[in-house]
């Protein structure tokens, strides 16, 4: 059964892209068949998976306008074994595309229904293909973001072990709630991940503390440290367990990759 998580979190800078290229290379290292979706118009899992978003001729940007299948727009990662449907700047003027789609005289509602029914039509057509389908969202609850939490039966959500990750808790719970309650009622919390974590200091373990008092169950047992592998990795367009499998950054993304699937074996066999 193939498994569709959205990576997001609405606050920047708290690690999801380093998260889904590496958890991506991670599951591909114990030989899981990957799907990587880009859903950020930075494309920065893009150039972490080492394509140079430059020469793209097509990106999830045509896929979203229905102009091409990701069957056709899907390219292998050289450095992480995994597929990758990438992005570039030109998703970032998809949202204003996507509401006008529709014929004008269409209500609002019915114009975001069509266009976040896109990416979910799409990935079922390629979902045989792949055991884990991830997508990297963008640090924003937009258009963008909405369709990857349509098309995703599960969000993992990486939070930054610092103090504004505490005042974000109920803001993003309320968001992930919303969703769920208005466009996908199938949507579930697979896990928060813990992420930059330093446990020398005090700030930190209040965090962590009060994440998983918040959370409970919900929050992985895998934390990421802070790592300069993992910062330096997709400069040369690698994965950290391709750039330094021995650092803390790689065996905590291995680690998070078997925890994973452990969590999915477990939802089988409640079945």
């Amino acid at each position: 059964m193939t498994r569709i998580i959205a990576v997001a979190n609405q606050k920047g800078g708290v690690g999801k892209t380093t998260t889904a290229v590496n958890l991506a290379a991670s599951l591909c290292a114990m030989k899981r068949r990957v799907l990587l979706v880009d859903l950020d118009p930075q494309g920065n899992a893009t150039t972490g998976a080492g394509i140079d978003k430059r020469s793209l001729a097509s990106t999830v940007y045509q896929v979203l306008l229905g102009e091409r299948r990701i069957a056709d727009v899907r390219i292998a990662s050289p450095s992480g074994g995994f597929d990758l449907v990438p992005a570039n700047r030109d998703l970032a003027g998809a949202e204003v595309e996507l509401v006008d789609l529709p014929e004008r005289e269409m209500r609002l509602k019915d114009a975001l229904a069509e266009a976040l029914s896109q990416m979910r039509t799409a990935i079922n057509e390629v979902a045989g293909d792949y055991d884990f389908i991830l997508l990297d969202c963008p640090p924003s609850l937009s258009l963008l973001t909405l369709n990857a939490l349509v098309a995703a039966d599960w969000v993992i959500v990486p939070m930054q072990c610092e103090y504004y990750a505490l005042e974000g808790i109920s803001e993003l719970t309320a968001t992930l709630e919303r969703v769920k309650r208005a466009l996908n009622p199938e949507l579930e919390v697979e896990g928060v991940l813990l992420t930059m974590v330093d446990e020398r200091t005090n700030l930190t373990q209040q965090v962590i503390s009060e994440v998983r008092a918040h959370f409970k169950d919900k929050v992985f047992t895998t934390q990421v440290p802070r790592s300069v592998r993992l910062a330096e990795a997709p400069s040369f367009g690698q994965p950290v367990i391709l750039y330094d499998i021995r650092s803390k950054g790689a065996e905590a993304y291995l680690e998070l990759a078997r925890e994973l699937m452990s969590h999915g074996q477990m939802a089988l066999f409640a079945k």
